[in-house]
């Protein structure tokens, strides 16, 4: 099955169960491709449906996911060019910067697939990163897709707070929006230092 017609059951399939969670095996099914978590990000990224993951709502587990509206936000478009890509990838030496897995060989943290390598943003474009090179990495495809022991350690709260204090007032009240759509039950308590 081709990669738009698997996105295109997915999309219906997202549409029909607005606002319920649905899982990955749920979602594999629908697609009939192994693939299907790239269809899902197309349906994010290039579509713009607010298709919502456990980085957006605490409530949510890994594997889980809510389209939580019919109506498409615009999405970015994908300004990132075939030479660039091919830069990046060059430049990089074909090997995943965040855990030096190397395109074509057997992943070392996943052996039942090769590496696949993509093209990442360092500063997110929502976070006013661009398309130029400087901020574009060569990125296999377990680690593009988030997974938390491949990442490098976390910011502790400390250097997370300094980045809060430098931002914006604007910018910070994005943050704090943010962190109650994803923690909704908490920030209803009263009295709680935080």
């Amino acid at each position: 099955m081709s990669g738009k017609g698997s996105r295109d059951k997915l999309r219906s399939y997202f549409l029909e169960h607005i606002g319920e969670t649905l899982d990955s095996d749920t979602l594999r099914e629908v697609a009939g491709i192994s693939e299907w978590a790239r269809r899902v990000r197309e349906l994010r990224n290039e579509e713009g449906y607010r298709i919502l993951t456990h980085n957006d709502r605490s409530e949510l587990k890994p594997g889980e996911y809510v389209l939580e509206e019919p109506r498409p936000q615009p999405a970015f478009a994908r300004g990132i060019s075939k030479e660039t890509r091919a830069y990046v990838l060059d430049r990089n030496g074909l090997t995943c910067q965040m855990c030096g897995a190397v395109a074509g060989e057997p992943h070392p943290y996943d052996s039942s697939r090769n590496t696949r390598l993509h093209v990442g943003h360092i500063i997110d474009k929502s976070m006013g990163g661009t398309d130029d090179p400087a901020n574009l990495r060569a990125l296999c495809s377990v680690c593009n897709e988030g997974a938390a022991n491949l990442t490098p350690d976390r910011p502790s709260y400390e250097k997370l707070l300094v980045q809060v204090r430098r931002a914006s007032a604007a910018d910070q009240l994005k943050v704090l929006e943010w962190l109650i759509k994803k923690f909704p039950k908490q920030s209803g308590e009263d009295g709680k230092d935080g």
